[in-house]
C-alpha cells in the first residue's frame, strides 16, 4: 500500500511526490441525531387550543350587501338575547309573586313548613308594639334634629320603647310556643328560635312582610 505523505514544496511540480487528488476522500456528513430538540415554545393554553379548533375569525365584509347581511344576523342575535332576558325577568317576577303569596315551594328555607305558616298567622292576627318601633323611632329622631333641646327626652323615650319591646317579645315568644305545641305536638321546631322568628316578623311593617299576611288583625287563627 502506498503511503501518503506531504510533498516537498521544492518538488511541488513533481507528480510522483504529490498527493493524488483522486485518492482524497470527501468529508462525510454526520448522521442526523436521533434525539429531537425541544420545541422551543410554551405549551398552548386550553383557550388557545379551543380557539384554533374553532377556526379563524371571519374576515371583514368586502361589499355593502355582505355588511347588511351581517348586521341583520347581529340584530337577530340581539333580539334573541333581549327575549331571553325578558323571559328570565318574567320568571323571576312570577317566583317572587308566588313567594309573597305563601306557596311553600317558592319560600325561603326559614319560612317553609306548616309550623312557620301558623306562626305567621298568629303574628299577623294581632297588632304589636314592636311593629310601631321603627316609625316612632324615625319621628323621635326627626324631632331631635328639629329641636336639639329634646335630645334627652328622645333618648329616654327610645330607651322606654326598647324596654317594652323586650318585654313584649318574651311574652309573645312564650304564647306562640304554647300554641304551636298544642297545634303540632310532634314538631321539633320551637323554643327560642321560633320565638325569635315571630318577634322579627312582628317588628316589620305590615306591608313589608314577606310572605304577605293572609289574615287581618282580629281574625281568629
Amino acid at each position: 500500500m502506498k503511503l501518503l505523505r506531504r510533498g516537498n514544496p521544492d518538488n511541488s511540480d513533481n507528480g510522483d511526490n504529490g498527493v493524488d487528488e483522486s485518492t482524497t476522500t470527501e468529508p462525510t456528513t454526520p448522521a442526523p441525531s436521533a434525539v429531537t430538540e425541544g420545541k422551543g415554545r410554551p405549551t398552548p393554553s386550553r383557550r388557545e387550543a379551543e380557539g384554533r379548533r374553532r377556526g379563524p375569525v371571519a374576515p371583514a365584509p368586502m361589499t355593502s350587501k355582505e355588511a347588511r347581511e351581517r348586521r341583520k344576523q347581529n340584530r337577530g342575535t340581539k333580539e334573541e338575547r333581549k327575549v331571553a332576558s325578558a323571559e328570565r325577568r318574567a320568571e323571576s317576577a312570577d317566583r317572587r309573586a308566588r313567594m309573597l303569596a305563601g306557596e311553600d315551594k317558592y319560600l325561603l328555607p326559614r319560612d317553609k313548613g306548616p309550623v312557620r305558616a301558623y306562626v305567621r298567622d298568629l303574628v299577623d292576627s294581632r297588632r304589636h308594639l314592636v311593629g310601631m318601633f321603627m316609625p316612632l323611632a324615625v319621628l323621635l329622631i326627626l324631632a331631635m334634629f328639629l329641636n336639639p333641646g329634646l335630645q334627652a327626652i328622645v333618648t329616654l323615650a327610645m330607651f322606654v320603647m326598647m324596654l317594652f319591646m323586650v318585654i313584649e317579645g318574651v311574652i309573645m315568644g312564650r304564647r306562640i310556643n304554647n300554641k304551636v305545641r298544642e297545634r303540632f305536638p310532634d314538631t321539633l321546631d320551637g323554643g327560642f328560635k321560633l320565638g325569635w322568628y315571630a318577634f322579627v316578623r312582628a317588628s316589620q311593617i305590615r306591608k313589608m312582610r314577606a310572605p304577605q299576611p293572609r289574615v287581618t288583625p282580629g281574625d281568629a287563627v
